[in-house]
């Protein structure tokens, strides 16, 4: 007699079970959940009202357009942090290797945590933007540019916590992945956000405008001022194609390694 042979789900359903694990574990640990949301929410909020007013003198436009955008990809980066610290935690304990034993798809695992952070970026990013509506700040765009306005965070958020998945299988130590954040977001900062490029000196200006997160801020905020945004997304689009190029497959590997040691 031959065993019954079991019956597999899709890649996506099973990622989706992943992610459901996760869901469950944020709702009863919020650690990464709060970091993404209240944190740059208080830096939304604490940044407005200090030079909020005087964005506003200098350049005659509403701060809120730059800051809004600039901390819901601040917030997606801190999340992708603290759930990256769980991922080392569950490689030492040996969950990884549990995970990877059962009968599902090898990298349902890693797909139900980047879906994961995929859905928690996209909660964050509309809660951080009705957070800039209520301080003032008015969407121009349709609603077509409102869903591109959210989902951009998205893929930053998903390629970020990738990036960290392949340094966190990889380290005993979570000190190595802030070498990767800070970086990182000083790159969010130092960006169309705050303060405008053409205010800082002619030899740092190259230096912000063809950083990615230059491209990726600009996009949003044209696109919350009802501008054109096909330039920005276009050059956010590259840098996300060459970054998940890139990254993606060293996430998998290490993630892999890391399950079978």
């Amino acid at each position: 007699m031959t065993a019954p042979m079991i019956r597999r789900g899709s890649l996506l359903t099973e990622s989706a079970l992943f992610a459901g694990r996760l869901f469950t574990h944020w709702r009863r640990q919020p650690t990464v959940p709060v970091q993404a949301l209240l944190f740059p929410t208080f830096l939304l909020i604490t940044y407005y009202l200090l030079v909020g007013e005087s964005v506003m003198n200098v350049t005659g436009v509403d701060s809120l357009y730059g800051l809004v955008p600039t901390c819901a990809v601040a917030g997606a980066m801190f999340g992708a942090l603290a759930a990256s610290l769980s991922v080392r935690i569950e490689r030492e304990y040996g969950l990884l290797g549990r995970l990877w034993t059962l009968p599902v798809h090898r990298y349902s695992a890693l797909g139900g945590r980047l879906l994961a952070e995929a859905a928690r970026t996209l909660v964050a990013s509309a809660l951080i933007t009705a957070v800039g509506v209520g301080l003032g700040l008015r969407f121009k765009g349709g609603w077509l540019d409102l869903i591109v306005y959210l989902l951009i965070p998205v893929v930053v958020g998903v390629i970020f916590a990738a990036a960290l998945i392949a340094i966190a299988v990889r380290t005993t130590k979570g000190a190595v992945l802030m070498w990767l954040v800070i970086p990182a977001i000083s790159a969010v900062f130092a960006s169309s956000g705050s303060p405008p490029p053409e205010l800082l000196p002619s030899a740092v200006q190259p230096l912000i405008q063809f950083q990615p997160m230059a491209a990726t801020i600009g996009a949003m905020r044209a696109l919350a001022q009802g501008e054109s945004a096909v330039g920005p997304i276009a050059v956010a689009s590259l840098w996300a194609i060459a970054l998940t190029a890139v990254i993606l497959p060293l996430a998998a590997r290490g993630y892999r390694a890391a399950a079978e040691r």
